[in-house]
């Protein structure tokens, strides 16, 4: 962990023990297990648990060579995949502390805990909570509170501090070897052929020849581990934008008591809202169970919202929507809701009545739709940079935020264009007075049109850099039945083509 005036940090290192065979034993007296790959054409271990590691095994050591010094070491291939996947289902139990928590490492996570010990106890009570209940979970694992993030990965890995008091960074790095720093390898090992192999030997020694000869990254990982140069995580999920949480003394796993905290979360959200002047557009319900099982919920809403009742309108739909799905475990002992997106949100305006304008009965159906059946069931139409029609706009979940609802309308107000196109042109037979006039009647099918008017045409040429297609030319045409449709002549004549065809595009309403 990392601490700083500003920030504080925990990084946490879980070791890799928890991928023994069935029926390895890891009491005291058990079979040394390692994990193993291969490095530079060689096998090597690169993860022991507690018994090899009081065997004298290292990591990076030969496996020939630990076989040679253990006969009854029992290994495992390495799997980076699963390795990958615990350590994100780690990280997402690791929220409970903070929800800014970022990777350090392919074992390690890095979490900023500013301003949130305090709700722990403390960061000593912070930290023995975090380990407490990793062990439970059946990891072995260490944690460290420092100033900053290197200070931090370096006290959890190297150290036997779990919190380095404020300024002490450098005392701790000093007795620490090279690779506490975060470098590669290769630097290590050069360091240490000239006999540079712990960092109190470079914290007061000339930069320059330093960083002439081991690289200027010596230098950056040594300041930013004491702090003389900033160094910022990088969180693995979006931070959110308002969060309200509870824990809660005995774990709880009845749908009313996760409705009733629910409720609780969304009036405090609400609060925060509206002194802001914002609305939710989307928010997650996180629950952690006692086991390290997180549990998330997301809706979107279709306008900003902060009211608690319609918050909650949205989480009853997708509650109904989960059904058994929900799997309380063995309970749950915190819970979270987070605002992800959110958006400036003016008050409604209400008509004299008192009652809402009648767009927010559509956008609570749109939520509530989108709420139960997910929200790319219901879509809106939202304009996109291109002047040929089919792809001038395309489809968006509804809920997305910023999204602008796209008219086919004139200067003037006037519908130019139908609302609703063919997902294909189809193909007509049309007869025109003259080749670049608007047909006088055309077959559609297999039904005969006779035109009584015409306005255009609307010229539309294919996109240059495309060069697939011929310019149209597009005509609103009316029947003699008060039909109107939207027609196009493909190809120049006498230029692009010698025969142009027909087709049409739409029919307005």
């Amino acid at each position: 962990m990392s601490r700083s005036p500003a920030k504080k940090g925990v990084a946490t290192s879980a070791r890799a023990d928890e991928h023994a065979p069935v029926g390895h034993d890891k009491e005291e007296g058990g079979a040394p297990l390692a994990i193993v790959a291969k490095v530079k054409n060689a096998i090597r271990l690169v993860a022991l648990d507690e018994v090899a590691e009081r065997a004298g095994l290292v990591r990076g050591q030969a496996l020939a060579d630990a076989r040679a010094m253990i006969p009854s070491l029992i290994t495992a291939d390495e799997d980076p995949i699963a390795v990958a996947a615990l350590l994100d289902e780690i990280a997402d139990w690791a929220e409970r502390y903070t929800p800014l928590v970022a990777y350090d490492g392919a074992a390690g996570l890095m979490l900023d805990i500013t301003g949130s010990a305090h709700l722990f106890g403390g960061e000593e009570a912070l930290v023995g909570d975090l380990v407490a209940r990793l062990t439970a979970q059946g990891f072995l694992a260490r944690a460290a509170i420092a100033d900053t993030p290197g200070g931090a990965s370096a006290a959890a890995r190297f150290a036997e501090t779990h919190v380095v008091p404020r300024g002490g960074n450098a005392a701790m790095l000093a007795p620490l070897p090279m690779a506490a720093l975060r470098i590669d390898p290769e630097t290590v090992s050069a360091l240490d052929r000239v006999g540079l192999k712990r960092i109190g030997q470079i914290l007061g020694a000339p930069r320059a020849p330093l960083a002439a000869r081991f690289g200027i990254g010596l230098m950056r990982k040594l300041d930013q581990a004491l702090g003389t140069d900033e160094e910022a995580i990088d969180p693995r999920r979006e931070t959110p934008a308002f969060i309200a949480e509870r824990r809660f003394a005995e774990p709880i796993d009845r749908e009313e008591d996760v409705a009733t905290t629910l409720a609780s979360l969304a009036a405090t959200l609400a609060q925060s809202l509206e002194t802001h002047g914002e609305g939710a557009r989307r928010l997650e319900f996180a629950l952690f169970r006692v086991d390290g099982v997180v549990v998330r919920i997301t809706v979107g809403a279709g306008r900003p919202i902060r009211a608690p009742k319609l918050i909650l309108a949205l989480f009853r739909e997708k509650f109904a929507a989960l059904g058994d799905e929900l799997d309380a475990g063995f309970g749950f002992d915190m819970a979270r809701l987070s605002v992800t997106a959110s958006a400036s949100a003016d008050p409604v305006q209400i008509d004299l009545t008192g009652e809402a304008a009648a767009s927010a009965d559509v956008d609570g159906l749109i939520d509530r739709i989108g709420a139960r059946l997910g929200p790319e069931s219901v879509s809106r139409i939202v304009p996109h940079e291109s002047h040929i029609p089919e792809r001038a706009e395309s489809l968006v979940p509804a809920s997305e935020a910023g999204v602008v609802v796209g008219t086919a309308s004139d200067a003037g107000g006037l519908l130019t264009r139908p609302l609703r196109l063919f997902a294909r042109p189809e193909p007509v037979e049309a007869i025109a007075e003259v080749p670049d006039g608007p047909p006088v009647h055309f077959r559609w099918r297999r039904a005969l049109y006779r035109v009584t008017r015409a306005e255009g045409p609307e010229r539309i040429a294919a996109e240059w850099w495309r060069n697939d297609g011929f310019t149209r030319d597009y005509f609103r045409i009316e029947d003699s039945a008060g039909h109107r449709f939207w027609l196009f002549r493909q190809g120049l004549y006498g230029r692009e083509t010698v025969a142009p065809r027909w087709y049409l595009h739409g029919v307005f309403a």
